[in-house]
């Protein structure tokens, strides 16, 4: 007689990448190309992660094929990376956008819809995280007036200052669509952003082949409607592109103060010139961010979401010592 574990012990195990996932069923690509449907079986987690879900589009995973010809995921190999954010239901545990991932593009716009500076710098604070290098892409070019180009410009200014690359596209005009592809090629690239600002229809013009589905936006609203239900990640050329639904928030979750500190470049910069060596940048005698924010060299919005970060309590698992 064969037990369940013998069979186990006798079944070969294959490896691939999770290219979807919808919370129950992981769509899992093989080493020669192929897709075999997976899923989970019992009380599956990552040791020292809690999460909302423990396998994420990106990750490498282990898994056997049964009867059914289904398979079911044995482990997870390790993380070289991850980008998460705050539950939207649960505070207190976070949902992981994305793993192993070389690159991040976040798709902003000024209008149709408006994102937010808040949500751009947060993105980059949990990317920063892990290094993973970002490019801000703002998408639609095509529909802004000479003032907005400006905007644009003047932001593009800041961000290239700090390190971050910056693009300027439109799929109606085919304006930085090749750059888009330069930077991704060979990589493993996450297309991120709220609902509407066009990153499946961005994805669509990189490989027409997808022919990714695009919503509308709400003319009441100035809001995207969501398109992509769950994150999923997609050969293209020599890489992968992964798309991810729409994020209304992004909520920061377990970040010390003093690793907020050090998420922003332009603030880390200066942590060696301070008076003191664990300087907050809030409140300081001697504070040299204060100074340089004081002079100019440090963009003020950038500095008011730092100091919003490190007023988010739910965000924060130590209070930062004062003296």
């Amino acid at each position: 007689m064969v037990t369940d574990s013998h069979k186990e012990f006798q079944m070969e195990t294959s490896h691939g990448l999770v290219m979807q996932s919808t919370g129950s069923w992981y769509e899992v690509r093989t080493t020669d190309g192929t897709s075999v449907k997976c899923r989970l079986r019992g009380q599956f987690r990552i040791k020292g992660i809690k999460t909302t879900n423990p396998v994420v589009v990106g990750d490498s995973v282990d898994f056997l094929i049964e009867d059914d010809g289904c398979g079911y995921i044995t482990s997870i190999h390790p993380r070289k990376n991850y980008i998460d954010r705050k539950s939207t239901n649960l505070s207190k545990i976070s949902h992981i956008i994305a793993a192993n991932i070389d690159i991040a593009f976040l798709v902003v716009t000024l209008r149709e819809p408006r994102t937010s500076l808040g949500f751009i710098d947060r993105f980059l604070v949990a990317a920063e995280g892990f290094r993973i290098p970002c490019c801000l892409v703002f998408n639609k070019i095509d529909i802004y007036s000479e003032e907005e180009k400006e905007e644009i410009a003047r932001l593009r200014g800041i961000y290239e200052k700090i390190g971050y690359q910056t693009l300027c596209t439109s799929v109606l005009t085919g304006e930085g669509i090749d750059d888009v592809k330069a930077l991704f090629s060979g990589r493993v690239a996450l297309c991120s952003g709220h609902s509407g600002v066009g990153k499946s229809a961005l994805i669509n013009a990189i490989d027409p082949t997808l022919d990714l589905r695009i919503g509308a936006i709400s003319e009441v609203h100035d809001k995207g409607r969501h398109t992509t239900t769950f994150a999923t990640m997609f050969p293209v050329a020599d890489g992968f592109i992964i798309d991810t639904p729409g994020i209304k928030e992004f909520g920061l979750i377990q970040y010390r103060p003093e690793e907020v500190r050090d998420y922003f470049p332009e603030l880390r910069r200066y942590n060696n010139e301070c008076r003191f060596s664990n300087c907050s940048h809030t409140h300081e005698p001697g504070c040299q961010v204060r100074a340089a924010l004081e002079s100019g060299e440090i963009a003020a919005h950038r500095y008011e979401n730092y100091l919003h970060i490190l007023q988010d309590n739910d965000m924060m698992i130590e209070e930062w010592k004062l003296r």
